[in-house]
């Protein structure tokens, strides 16, 4: 029987868009004039298996070196308050910073489609941290904002605790939604609550919580672990699930 023979697959490369593009740097802060450079660079070849100097003369029509001919007028290229437009007339120029090795890190191609997928995962994500807010109990709300805000939390009324903890999942969705799927986070909670209230006691030192009303040693804190995420680790282990059931009933 003939085997039947398979087509390659074709990998389609990105269309290069003859049109003007607008760039925009990349940096922390946005200087009046800032110069890439344009000279001395090396861009490996890929096709060709080597290394190619690529520079930016006004007066060629390619950009790398070993295929220019004549005189080599080398240009500037220069970002004005952070912003740089080449028309589509300016081809040359244009695949000189598709070349860059600075495009994509010090400078990268504005682009209003990748903008609003970005712009639209933000929201999309404000959204689903802003249902969860609204979901959450006010035991795990206060969980929550204890973590941020630390003792303040335990002055405040529901409605002041549903409000900061709307305003949390708007300003910082990606911290609220890791922070509302912590399983431990109601138990590190509990382990807080019941130091406020001297039920349980931690040391000056923070590395040993004690029983409140005996100081009987509970646990030592490991080297280097945060005192209350060590205790909820505790509270899950045979020995601690009962000291976390008299603690809970304590706090009713």
């Amino acid at each position: 029987m003939a085997k039947t023979k398979t087509k390659p697959v074709e990998v389609k490369q990105p269309k290069w868009e003859v049109k003007d593009k607008l760039y925009e740097l990349n940096l922390r802060e946005t200087p009046v004039v800032y110069k890439i450079k344009t000279r001395g660079i090396l861009w490996f070849d890929e096709e060709k298996g080597y290394e190619r100097e690529i520079k930016y003369c006004a007066n060629q029509k390619t950009i790398f070196v070993d295929e220019m001919k004549g005189d080599q007028r080398l240009d500037h290229v220069s970002f004005r308050d952070g912003k740089l437009f080449v028309p589509k007339e300016k081809q040359t120029l244009q695949i000189f910073l598709a070349h860059h090795p600075d495009n994509g890190s010090k400078f990268i191609e504005y682009n209003p489609v990748a903008i609003a997928e970005d712009d639209l995962d933000v929201l999309e994500l404000e959204i689903e941290a802003l249902n969860t807010a609204r979901t959450l109990d006010v035991d795990h709300a206060e969980a929550i904002l204890r973590s941020e805000i630390g003792n303040e939390v335990s002055r405040m009324t529901s409605k002041e605790l549903k409000r900061d903890l709307l305003l949390f999942a708007r300003n910082n969705p990606n911290l609220f939604l890791e922070l509302a799927n912590d399983e431990n986070i109601n138990v590190r909670n509990m382990g807080i609550k019941a130091v406020e209230n001297n039920i349980i006691k931690l040391s000056s030192d923070q590395r040993t919580f004690t029983w409140g009303s005996t100081d009987r040693k509970l646990i030592t804190v490991p080297f280097d672990e945060n005192p209350y995420s060590a205790l909820a680790a505790w509270f899950k282990t045979d020995e601690g699930i009962e000291v976390y059931q008299t603690v809970e009933k304590k706090l009713k």
